[in-house]
């Protein structure tokens, strides 16, 4: 496979985004054992187990069991590639439970593929071939689905969901739009949500950019699987990941990560547990983003474990 950007998932048309700037920061080597905590499609885990492969060791988590199981049938190294389901936020646990030791590299690729989008059967999506699907927009079967919390949220709670998760400007219009409608007849499906959301905007919503449905599902479903949790419980327990020496390089694709991450990476560097690899966060090429659209928001930062 070829490992230069562009490269595509193994059986897949996905496209990993960065993927030359986040194997030169990681700097793979024969042998090494690494992490991926967000596995997707495989993209970027191919090009690293490429380097780090046949001595290598490659761990692959997924919150999603479908992108699980579908890396699982393309395993080319036998026992020295594992997948596991799972949370990235929990690996320090994942790896006692898996008989491993620290890492040398950690990649955590926070974006939503358009492989997860498209049909998942959750409701994450919007378009008009998923309107049907049950609005459940978690990975995790045991975290309450959209269309439960929606019954339980204040219109007040639900504003600041939206405007603070998805920077949604009429988040109250939209607040309001859904309490109502969840008065009359709960909304059991992702068609439903955005129906509701689309009639709660004006009609030149965004100059037509981007579909009115867009900020609230994205707040939504980062609201309903804690992500941004997530990524703070992971950043402080990189010391139980990753050996000293360790690289760790996280991609986000939201301001509100990216900062948590360039925050977190700060105050580790002045407590001299971590050296910063990236001073800025590392974006897309011109070429990369007129190839691949979905880069175009991406920004990579890295760290060394000291």
């Amino acid at each position: 496979m070829n490992a230069g950007v562009g490269a595509r998932t193994r059986n897949s048309g996905h496209t990993p985004v960065l993927l030359n700037e986040i194997v030169q920061l990681l700097d793979p080597k024969p042998g090494e054992f690494f992490i991926d905590g967000t596995v997707d499609g495989g993209g970027h885990a191919a090009a690293i187990m490429e380097r780090i492969m046949p001595a290598g060791t490659f761990l692959g988590v997924d919150w999603d069991k479908k992108m699980i199981a579908a890396c699982d049938t393309r395993r080319q190294y036998g026992g020295r590639e594992k997948y596991v389901y799972g949370n990235y936020a929990e690996l320090p646990a994942i790896l006692r439970k898996e008989k491993l030791g620290k890492a040398d590299g950690l990649l955590l690729d926070l974006g939503f593929s358009s492989e997860q989008l498209a049909a998942s059967g959750r409701g994450f999506s919007f378009s008009e071939g998923s309107a049907s699907e049950p609005l459940i927009m978690t990975y995790d079967d045991a975290r309450p689905p959209v269309a439960e919390l929606l019954r339980g949220l204040k219109e007040e709670e639900l504003a600041n969901i939206i405007f603070e998760l998805g920077g949604e400007r009429r988040s109250r219009q939209i607040a309001k739009a859904i309490v109502a409608r969840e008065r009359k007849q709960p909304i059991l499906t992702s068609g439903e949500l955005a129906e509701t959301v689309r009639s709660a905007a004006p009609a030149n919503y965004e100059h037509g950019r981007i579909d009115p449905a867009t900020r609230t599902f994205q707040a939504l479903r980062i609201y309903a699987n804690d992500e941004l949790g997530n990524l703070e419980r992971v950043l402080g327990h990189l010391d139980g990941i990753l050996k000293k020496g360790g690289r760790v390089a996280i991609v986000s694709f939201h301001s509100l990560e990216d900062r948590i991450v360039k925050r977190s990476f700060q105050t580790a560097s002045k407590e001299k547990k971590v050296e910063l690899l990236t001073k800025k966060p590392v974006t897309a090429s011109r070429e990369e983003a007129t190839r691949n659209p979905r880069s175009r928001s991406a920004k990579l930062r890295a760290a060394t474990i000291l």
